[in-house]
């Protein structure tokens, strides 16, 4: 078969791979139907986690169809459409049995595309297929389900809820990239008072008004004046870091109010500095994490009914073997207008463009 394989940073090719077999009991056979390309991906590309060794199939996410299953796979059989998720839980370890999927101590968590190869294939071994995939409702297109992943999830579990977004509040959200603007799109479900974007792309600050920001801000135009004068100089409740650079995380500890609450979500390839000097007495609240998916189910579900808007997101779909091109796409979104990439349609000869 073929995969997109990362041989260092800066070095990556299409390319003829070995087919995936079974090897555990626990493991399916997917053959891919729909994948997507991950800003954590580009991180890969860049060199920023060296963990992923050259010579690994990347990607973390996709539907498809289950071909094979090991003999302990008991919730999904041949046949049946399911959405890989970006995690893979052993089921058994101290973290997964308190549902902290993402921190597995087993064998699992955040290993596809990282410690095995992972979904940018036509065919991909995924471990722990019990806990792994999810069957996929009729009601929900491949294009719309591969973004419930990894961007919603970790949009809403690392950002929402570690955030505490509650009724009635000022949220930021700093980065209105794939992630932000799932971000923005499940912090509506708590009702908060309004919601600010703030990014450097003027197509994406449009696309947050799209998805349900009140407010947009320039990101070098001080957008801390714009939270303050919002709420009165007392500064945004839940602050939420969706890019991955110093600036803009210290700029979210900037724009907090005290006793607040900021939730790091984006990827840190080089070190922030953590103003201690200033928050030490603000009571601020700073979490961080990867996702753990717990929430698939219930996003499912509410993809299933509509109340998710994922298809606003998707605005370019390739063929699986055009990776290279959607790479290009994907990276240069400031020229682009890229948010999510989808690959996986029939091959055709030309790029379909999805309107935003």
């Amino acid at each position: 078969m073929k995969g997109f394989v990362f041989h260092g940073p800066g070095q990556s090719a299409w390319e003829e791979v070995p087919d995936p077999a079974v090897k555990e009991p626990t493991d399916a056979i997917v053959r891919v139907d729909a994948v997507t390309i991950c800003g954590t991906d580009l991180h890969i590309l860049k060199g920023d986690v060296p963990e992923v060794r050259p010579g690994t199939v990347l990607g973390h996410e996709a539907v498809g169809e289950i071909m094979e299953v090991g003999g302990d796979v008991r919730t999904v059989r041949p046949g049946d459409r399911v959405l890989v998720s970006c995690i893979s839980p052993c089921g058994r370890c101290r973290y997964c049995r308190e549902a902290a999927y993402g921190q597995c101590r087993g064998g699992g968590g955040w290993i596809l595309g990282h410690l095995v190869d992972g979904t940018q294939a036509e065919y991909v071994r995924v471990p722990y297929a019990d806990l792994s995939v999810h069957a996929l409702p009729g009601a929900v297109e491949s294009n719309d389900a591969v973004l419930l992943a990894d961007i919603f999830p970790t949009a809403y579990e690392v950002g929402v809820l570690n955030g505490r977004v509650r009724p009635g509040d000022t949220v930021a959200v700093v980065g209105a990239g794939p992630i932000g603007l799932a971000a923005i799109a499940t912090a509506r479900l708590f009702a908060p008072e309004r919601i600010v974007a703030v990014d450097l792309a003027a197509s994406r600050l449009e696309a947050a008004r799209r998805l349900g920001a009140d407010a947009v801000a320039d990101a070098r135009e001080t957008p801390e004046q714009l939270i303050a004068d919002l709420t009165d100089g007392l500064g945004a409740d839940v602050v939420i870091e969706a890019v991955g650079v110093p600036e803009s995380f210290e700029q979210c500890t900037r724009m907090v109010r005290p006793g607040g609450h900021v939730a790091n979500v984006g990827v840190h390839g080089k070190p922030a500095t953590l103003h201690l000097e200033d928050l030490w007495i603000k009571n601020v609240t700073i979490t961080t994490g990867l996702v753990d998916t717990h929430s698939t189910p219930t996003l499912l579900r509410m993809a299933a009914a509509g109340r998710l808007p994922t298809a606003q997101l998707v605005t370019h779909t390739f063929p699986l073997d055009h990776m290279e091109e959607a790479y290009d796409v994907f990276a240069r979104a400031a020229d682009t207008g890229a948010l999510k990439v989808v690959l996986g349609e029939q091959p055709h000869d030309e790029v379909a463009v999805r309107a935003t």
